[in-house]
């Protein structure tokens, strides 16, 4: 099959497709297996796993085409673990084997994804993790306890990141595995949020067994497949695409709008200020997500990722302030476990509480501001504490 010469050969492609698979007769699952297998899914993935090769910048006309036919998505919202984390790194890393096996029923949404990195010993220092993963003939035996899993109780696989060699400096000894999250030993449980919700959870792995054709890349190279996976994951969660003044900012904007009463001079320089940060930020978005296409995710990520965290929480704050004490109120304060985070279709309470979370999951604010000093504006990184050495004296 050649690849399209340009947009316009490609319009004609999706044309054709539609007319080959009407959406209004076809069942939804064949329509996007069929999708799929016509390299129209990931039009910049390689032809056989769902795309054609051609630029990731092409995507969005495709998207577009297909909405305007009404055509079924893969409710994309519902796997951004999968969609935006475990697709490129399995692509970058996996086996053809692995490629064929995972990517389809992944971006169909057949199978949701979840990620088991971060361990209650082993937040922001994820090398410093302590699941054990030990050889066992044609697999590996998994034990140990991960926390703060998203769609945890939903997932059907996982990428996990184990340690395989405990006698090695931390970041050597570890490997990434695929693992299935039907095995009888994975206990997932409810974390309840300061929302009243649960869509967190701490998933115990006991004698977790993983054949070695589930193995992500080399034994012993796990960090730098966690690496490339982390770089994703901060574009995902902080460079998703919007339009101008959408999501949280273009609820702010509308709140302004519609309470005159409680402009300030204070509080306009404040909305102004944050208007302009989220459209730099969505225009940067844009870049790192052409990047991401070249197959170049960088650090540059994590610069977004720590923008999303702070306009999220300056901005829901914003918004209260503006509702005065029709903000104070919440609406629904019952223990569920949902099956995404929806900031825009939920009200000012919810989305204030919810945003504190921005901080800290898809790696701390901390963190990230210390891989923007050191990997993005080339800073010194700072000097190792000995605690057993007196403060007064590694000061000299």
């Amino acid at each position: 099959m050649t690849p399209p010469a340009g947009p316009a050969e490609l319009r004609e492609r999706v044309e054709r497709f539609l007319a080959e698979h009407d959406p209004a007769t076809t069942e939804r699952l064949a329509f996007l297996r069929a999708r799929y297998d016509a390299g129209l899914a990931w039009v910049h993935f390689p032809e056989g796993h769902g795309g054609l090769g051609l630029p990731q910048a092409w995507q969005l006309a495709v998207d577009e085409q297909f909405a305007a036919a009404g055509a079924p998505d893969n409710n994309p919202h519902s796997n951004v673990i999968g969609l935006g984390m475990a697709a490129p790194t399995i692509l970058a890393f996996g086996t053809e084997e692995q490629k064929r096996r995972f990517l389809r029923p992944l971006w169909t949404g057949e199978e949701i994804w979840c990620q088991l990195f971060s361990e209650p010993g082993a937040g922001s220092d994820l090398a410093a993790l302590a699941t054990r993963a030990v050889r066992d003939g044609d697999g590996w035996v998994v034990n140990g306890q991960k926390v703060w899993t998203s769609s945890a109780h939903l997932a059907r696989f996982a990428i996990l990141v184990a340690r395989t060699d405990p006698d090695v400096p931390k970041h050597r000894g570890l490997t990434y595995f695929l693992c299935d999250m039907t095995d009888p030993g994975v206990d997932v449980r409810p974390l309840r949020q300061i929302t009243g919700e649960a869509e967190f959870n701490e998933v115990f792995l006991t004698d977790v067994r993983i054949p070695d054709a589930h193995r992500l890349g080399a034994v012993g190279q796990g960090w730098a497949v966690a690496t490339a996976t982390l770089n994703t994951e901060r574009v995902a969660i902080g460079g998703r695409a919007a339009p101008r003044e959408g999501g949280m900012v273009g609820l702010v904007a509308q709140t302004w709008r519609e309470h005159p009463e409680r402009r300030t001079p204070e509080l306009h320089d404040r909305l102004l200020r944050l208007w302009v940060d989220a459209e730099v930020a969505r225009l940067t978005g844009l870049r790192l997500r052409q990047k991401l296409a070249q197959g170049r995710p960088g650090p540059e990520g994590a610069a977004m990722k720590l923008t999303f965290a702070r306009l999220n929480q300056q901005l829901s704050g914003l918004e209260l302030e503006l509702l005065g004490e029709q903000g104070l109120r919440y609406s629904d304060w019952t223990m569920v476990r949902p099956e995404r985070v929806e900031f825009t279709g939920r009200d000012a309470g919810y989305r204030y509480l919810r945003s504190k979370g921005n901080s800290i999951e898809g790696g701390t604010s901390e963190i990230l501001r210390n891989i923007v000093a050191e990997r993005v504006l080339g800073l010194p990184p700072e000097p190792r504490v000995d605690k057993d050495v007196p403060w007064k004296d590694q000061a000299k």
